[in-house]
């Protein structure tokens, strides 16, 4: 029996250099791996400034927190998050002291559905926080169009989508800000890591102060991506409320090893999705996401949507070595029981029949077909029958 996972870590020559480089320097704080693989990658997503920090969850943290200060929102200010999401892209609105706005999602992208946003905004509403789900950008020139001239703010959540375009432009670049994971599983791999994206140095000295404590931002250096000054004598002082969510070399020598073949990875992607869907569009009870036709797409997982309960097919597949995972959901977990699923259908619907199985690199042609084989195995009776 094969073992197919959603994720995978794979070393190279490439990543052990780095590292080495890295142990032989007693650099293992902020230094010359973290500037590079900060402008590298925000290069490669047409932005100009990248704060690393400790996950994406942080990323988004201190983007939304330095928006609120900047901007002086109030504690109980709205924002607007999709239903279908990983909880965390909820959660940081809390931890700013905000109000998650729940909305549903487009049943073809599963992604926010600016149609759907829109009787939603009111003066209370600061900000909109689209996910790029799954690896699809979201309709984040849709969400512009609708804002109009409204002074609210797009946090792009793009923990699950690097190296792809929405109508040719880099996710990470449509919005205000763009936030970025490297944790497990995830298109680059660190084991743990987040950047948060800009082309505003406001926002990016900002985020800067908030992942090193809240140090005042006299204490940055705008021409060095507003790291802080290695200034001899130099007296820490801080004025905001800030955090310790900062990177080492090591995780930054990783992402900039992996850097350096990034379109291999994409394309690898590519091609794996293209495979399952080859092997698995003729099922009648499945359903994939749609690719719109002004998106990329980096497939961090493939999503399949089945008639009903997922369990019975998630468990199947389980049985036979091949790793699920459900579509990531607010719905359904006690923390936000107050959430209705009947005011949020198609979440409802992907949070009861949504779940995805891997498509990263580190897998073989075999290792697809196995997964699309055990499927139609499930559908085809042999695994109705033992279930």
């Amino acid at each position: 029996m094969k073992r197919v996972s959603v994720g995978d870590f794979i070393t190279t020559p490439k990543m052990r250099t780095y590292i080495d480089e890295v142990l032989d320097s007693g650099q293992i704080s902020y230094g010359k791996f973290s500037r590079r693989f900060e402008q590298e990658f925000a290069a490669l997503h047409g932005c100009q400034y990248a704060i690393l920090s400790n996950s994406g969850t942080s990323a988004l943290q201190v983007a939304l927190q330095a928006m609120k200060e900047i901007h002086n929102w109030r504690d109980g200010a709205q924002v607007i998050v999709p239903a279908t999401t990983f909880i965390a892209t909820a959660n940081i609105v809390r931890h700013c002291r905000l109000v998650p706005v729940f909305c549903d999602v487009d049943p073809l992208t599963y992604n926010l559905d600016p149609r759907k946003v829109a009787p939603l905004l009111s003066d209370e509403v600061k900000c909109i926080i689209p996910v790029h789900l799954l690896g699809q950008p979201a309709d984040v020139c849709g969400l512009k169009a609708m804002i109009g001239d409204r002074d609210i703010k797009i946090i792009e959540d793009s923990c699950e989508a690097m190296f792809v375009t929405h109508h040719g432009k880099p996710v990470g670049s449509l919005g205000d800000i763009g936030c970025f994971s490297t944790y497990n599983a995830h298109v680059l791999t660190t084991g743990v890591g987040g950047l948060s994206l800009t082309n505003n140095p406001l926002y990016a000295a900002k985020m800067r102060a908030l992942v090193n404590h809240g140090l005042r931002l006299d204490q940055l250096n705008p021409d060095e991506n507003f790291s802080p000054r290695p200034v001899v004598g130099r007296r820490f002082q801080f004025d905001t409320y800030g955090h310790s969510y900062r990177l080492t070399e090591f995780e930054a020598a990783l992402g900039l090893a992996q850097l350096e073949t990034w379109q291999t990875i994409v394309k690898k992607r590519n091609q794996h999705a293209a495979r399952y869907q080859q092997r698995l569009r003729g099922l009648d009870s499945l359903e994939f996401q749609v690719l719109l036709d002004s998106n990329t797409h980096c497939y961090m997982m493939f999503g399949l949507l089945v008639e009903g309960d997922k369990t019975p097919v998630m468990e199947y597949l389980n049985t036979h070595g091949i790793e699920t995972r459900d579509i990531p959901s607010c719905l359904g977990h006690p923390v936000y029981s107050w959430l209705n699923e009947k005011d949020y259908p198609v979440s409802a619907s992907l949070y009861t029949s949504g779940f995805y199985v891997g498509c990263h690199p580190g897998l073989t042609l075999d290792d697809i077909d196995y997964v699309c084989d055990t499927i139609e195995a499930y559908y085809l009776g042999n695994g109705q029958t033992e279930n």
